[in-house]
């Protein structure tokens, strides 16, 4: 082993952390494009990718890389699936970089694009987000994503102009501080850009996914945005209070109505229909308001029964 190979499994400066569950499929491109960069960059480099119980055949080519480089990969096996941000938070603990750089295994955001991160994290930039240019996916993606970016800035004050966008950028002690917060849900791109001192963006390329399906069901995304509103902010109960005193006080007045044109006019023999009407919409109220209630119990519930939040298998490594 060479003097510089020494070091640079010693002490990387930079670490590259990327979740995997089931991309046996992108895996070898990945690699070799993935590798080609670091090489280039010329600085010492760790890639951390974190596989979260892989069905498929992720984990064997996993293993391969480490033997192809073992200067450059290291692999942390989960015991089962944990979700994607589990895993990147399994690869912040491990990672030994000063700057520490997410990216996802699907080649929608090219690796190529690394470099601009870097570049801004030697300006001292703590977070480096990133914004996708003609993003490459369908309208069914892309609007929603939009819609709910907008909310969630209404909602929590973080702003990022792409959240689902997954080529990040950290500083060393912005982990330090995601990773002891010990939170069970972890959105980790919010949860930087709230503690970030210096936060900035750069708009990175976006390609179709090179082979395979989205892991993303419609569901994960909305747990996902669930997370996000009710982990930064209480606007969502105080919304509900509000719309709850609106609709107190919208009954009040319709019951005032009802007993004055029961004295004036007479008992009521239509309008039954409209009562139901009414009695629905105050029941979906009460469900909605006890949903988001439900949310942040919820949350409570999980931080208190303080289970670990991912259990790790191995490390495969050089020794």
């Amino acid at each position: 082993m060479t003097t510089s190979t020494r070091t640079l499994v010693a002490a990387p400066e930079i670490s590259i952390v990327i979740p995997v569950y089931n991309e046996q499929a992108n895996l070898p491109l990945l690699f070799q494009r993935l590798t080609a960069v670091v090489d280039q960059m010329g600085r010492p480099t760790e890639i951390v990718f974190t596989d979260d119980g892989s069905k498929d055949n992720s984990l064997a080519l996993l293993k391969g890389f480490v033997v192809q480089r073992p200067d450059l990969i290291r692999v942390v096996e989960f015991d089962r699936n944990y979700g994607q941000h589990m895993a990147v938070m399994a690869g912040f603990e491990t990672a030994r970089g000063t700057f520490i750089v997410t990216l996802d295994a699907d080649l929608q955001n090219p690796p190529e694009e690394i470099p601009k991160l870097i570049a801004e994290m030697d300006k001292g930039h703590d977070v480096v987000g990133s914004y996708r240019r003609d993003r490459q996916d369908s309208l069914l993606r892309t609007l929603p994503s939009r819609l709910v970016n907008y909310v969630r800035e209404r909602i929590t004050g973080i702003k990022m102009r792409d959240q689902g966008c997954m080529l990040r950028g950290y500083h060393r002690s912005i982990v330090r501080i995601i990773v002891e917060s010990g939170e069970t849900s972890t959105f980790i791109p919010a949860l930087a850009q709230f503690y970030a001192e210096r936060p900035t963006e750069v708009e990175v390329e976006h390609a179709a996914r090179h082979a395979g399906a989205s892991n993303y069901t419609l569901y994960m995304l909305l747990r996902l945005n669930f997370d996000l509103m009710t982990g930064f902010s209480l606007v969502p109960l105080q919304v509900f209070t509000i719309v709850g005193m609106a609709v107190s006080g919208g009954s009040l007045l319709l019951v005032f109505y009802m007993l004055l044109r029961r004295v004036f006019v007479g008992p009521e023999a239509e309008g039954i229909f409209t009562l139901f009407a009414i009695l629905f919409f105050l029941l979906g109220v009460v469900i909605t308001g006890l949903g988001i209630v439900g949310e942040y119990v919820g949350r409570i519930y999980q931080q208190v029964r303080a289970r670990a939040r991912f259990r790790i298998r191995t490390i495969h490594e050089k020794n």
